[in-house]
C-alpha cells in the first residue's frame, strides 16, 4: 500500500489530520492547502529541485508546507524559531531557498533576514505579519486545491550543527519524478513506529526537529491523527494524554524529568489506557529516569537512536533495556560497524566511533570536507558518537565526539559559544563545557577569562545580553565563572574534563 495524506483526504475527508492549540485542520483541509501552495510555487515559477524555507510557530500549517513540497518536487527546510538572526540568515543563504516563509513572532527577527538574504525571491509571512513580506494566505487564496497533474516527489533538507557549530544542510537526492510511492519521510517510519489510522499520536516538541517533523508527517501518511503541543508544558502534556485518547507519544529525557517533576497527587491521579507507546530519543535517559517512567507508565517506553543525517537507526523496547540497561538497541536500519582510528573493524566490547552502512549516503550541502568527516574510506558514515556493541548486537553510547551540549533535545557545540564570546572586548580567553541540568537535561557554562585592567564588573553584567543576541536563549550559556587562566595542553588545546571536575567541585550534579 501506498500511504499518503491524498488517500486520506478522499476516503475521510472529516477526519482531523493534526490539531496544535485550537487550529484543527482536517484530511481534506489539510490536502486542500497543500494543494494551493504547490500550485502557487508553480505559478511563482520555482522548479523541481529547489528550495523553500520556513521559520514557523508549532502550528498545522508546518505540515502543509512539506506536503506542498513534497508535492511539487522540492526541497524543504524548517528554520528552528530560537535561532539568532545571522544562524537564520546562514542556512537560508546555504540552502540557496528561492521562497522563505516566516511568522513574526518567533524568536528570530525576521523581519532583518531580507537585508541578509539577498539571493531569496521569495518572502512571505504567515501568522503574524512581518512588515514588507507578502501574506501567503491571501496568495493561497487565489490557487485551486485540486491536484495537479504529473505531480513528481520532493524531500525534506533539514538542518543541524557541525563541529564548529555552523549549521549543516542533510541532503540527498530527489527520488525518481516518476516514483509514486510512500514518501521518504514517512515510509521508513510507519512500520518502525506502528502508525496507521487508529493511531493518535502526542507531538510534544518543536516540528522544526527532525524527529517531530517526520513523526508528525508520518502519521498523516498513515492516516492517523495529530495532537501537538504550541509549547511543551508537562501538566498539559499530562492532560492530553488523559484527555485526547493518546495511543503513541514522543519525548527526550528532559520532559520525563519534568514529568517526573509533577506533583505527586498528579502522578498518582493519571490515567491514558491507551498509551500503548512512548518512543523517547534526541539525548541519553538516565536510567534513573528511565526507571522512575516504567515504573510509573508501565512498559511501553521504545527508545532510539538515529540523527538527522538518518545513516541508521537503533530502536530498544522496555523489555529489552531491562535487561540490557543504558543501551539504545539493536539496529533496525542499516548495519552497524564500530571502527578503531585507522578504521578498522573492533570485535564486541571494544569501544570506537560507529558507523552504519546499507543506507543511501548523505552529503553535507555544498561541504565536501564536512561530509569527508563523516565518512570512512569504506563508505560508512557516521553520526559522530562513540561507543560499542556487546556479542548480541545491542548498541551502547560511551562519549560524544565534539563535546556537544545537548540541551532539552537540542545539539549545542562550545566551539561556537566561545566563538561569540570572545569577539566581545574585554574577553581574552573562554572555555565552554555543559552541566546537568533539571529542567534540558544540560545546560551550557562558560568559563571566562577577562582581560588585564578590564572593567569586569560591567563584562559580567554585560555578557547575557551579548550572547542571546548572537546565539539565541538556547545555545546562551546559562552561567559564567570567571578564572584567571584556563587548563591548555602544551599544542594549546582546551582540557575539558578540568573545567567539569572545577565546576562539580563548587557545584553538585544536578543543581541548577
Amino acid at each position: 500500500m501506498i500511504y499518503d495524506l491524498r488517500h486520506w483526504a478522499q476516503r475521510h475527508p472529516e477526519q482531523i489530520a493534526v490539531q496544535i492549540g485550537d487550529t484543527v485542520l482536517t484530511y481534506a483541509e489539510l490536502e486542500s492547502q497543500a494543494n494551493q501552495l504547490a500550485r502557487l510555487f508553480d505559478a511563482l515559477g520555482l522548479k523541481r529541485g529547489d528550495h523553500v524555507a520556513a521559520s514557523l510557530t508549532n502550528s498545522p500549517f508546518t505540515l502543509v508546507m512539506a506536503w506542498a513540497a513534497w508535492r511539487s518536487g522540492l526541497y524543504y527546510t524548517p528554520i528552528a524559531t530560537t535561532l539568532a538572526l545571522p544562524d537564520a540568515a546562514a542556512i537560508i543563504t546555504n540552502c540557496r531557498a528561492r521562497l522563505v516563509v516566516a511568522d513574526r513572532s518567533v524568536q528570530t527577527h525576521v523581519a532583518k533576514l531580507p537585508a541578509h538574504c539577498a539571493a531569496v525571491a521569495h518572502w512571505f509571512w504567515h501568522g503574524d505579519a512581518v512588515p514588507g513580506f507578502r501574506s501567503l494566505s491571501e496568495d493561497m487564496a487565489d490557487q485551486s486545491e485540486l491536484p495537479r497533474v504529473g505531480e513528481a516527489p520532493g524531500a525534506l533538507m533539514l538542518y543541524t550543527s557541525g563541529t564548529t557549530g555552523a549549521p549543516k544542510g542533510v541532503w540527498r537526492p530527489l527520488p525518481p519524478a516518476d516514483q509514486r510511492a510512500t514518501p521518504t519521510f514517512a515510509a521508513d517510519l510507519i512500520p518502525l513506529f506502528g502508525f496507521d489510522h487508529g493511531v493518535r499520536y502526542l507531538s510534544t516538541a518543536p516540528l522544526y526537529h527532525a524527529a517531530p517533523l517526520r513523526a508528525a508527517l508520518a502519521v498523516t501518511a498513515a492516516g492517523g491523527c495529530v495532537i501537538g503541543m504550541r509549547k511543551f508544558d508537562a501538566a498539559e502534556a499530562l492532560q492530553l494524554l488523559a484527555t485526547q485518547h493518546i495511543t503513541h507519544s514522543q519525548w527526550v529525557p528532559a520532559m520525563f524529568q519534568r514529568l517526573l517533576q509533577l506533583p505527586e497527587s498528579a502522578r498518582r491521579d493519571f490515567r491514558s489506557p491507551l498509551h500503548r507507546v512512548a518512543l523517547h530519543a534526541a539525548a541519553p535517559c538516565p536510567p534513573q529516569v528511565k526507571r522512575a517512567m516504567i515504573d510509573w507508565w508501565g512498559p511501553i517506553l521504545v527508545e532510539y537512536y538515529s540523527g538527522s543525517e538518518g545513516v541508521g537507526l537503533t530502536m530498544i523496547s522496555t523489555q529489552e533495556w531491562l535487561t540490557h540497561p543504558s543501551s539504545v538497541g539493536r539496529t533496525v536500519k542499516g548495519v552497524p560497524h564500530v571502527l578503531d582510528e585507522e578504521f578498522r573493524e573492533l570485535a564486541p566490547g571494544c569501544t570506537g566511533r560507529i558507523y552504519f552502512s546499507g543506507v543511501t549516503p548523505f552529503e553535507y550541502f555544498g561541504d565536501p570536507n564536512k561530509t569527508a568527516d563523516r565518512t570512512s574510506p569504506q563508505g560508512y558514515q557516521t553520526l559522530g558518537d562513540i561507543g560499542y556493541l556487546d556479542a548480541e548486537g545491542y548498541l551502547y553510547l560511551t562519549d560524544r565526539m565534539d563535546d556537544v551540549i545537548i540541551s532539552g533535545g537540542v545539539n549545542i557545540y562550545p566551539q561556537e559559544i566561545e566563538a561569540a564570546l570572545l569577539e566581545m572586548v574585554g574577553v581574552a580567553d573562554v572555555g565552554v563545557i555543559g552541566t546537568e541540568d533539571e529542567k534540558f537535561g544540560e545546560r551550557p557554562v562558560a568559563f571566562v577569562v577577562a582581560v588585564a585592567g578590564c572593567d569586569e564588573h560591567a563584562l559580567r553584567r554585560d555578557l547575557p545580553a551579548w550572547c542571546e543576541a548572537r546565539l539565541g536563549r538556547i545555545k546562551a550559556p546559562a552561567r559564567f565563572e570567571f578564572v584567571h587562566q584556563l587548563p591548555r595542553s602544551p599544542t594549546g588545546k582546551l582540557i575539558r574534563r578540568e573545567l567539569r571536575e572545577r565546576l562539580y567541585q563548587h557545584q553538585p550534579p544536578g543543581a541548577n
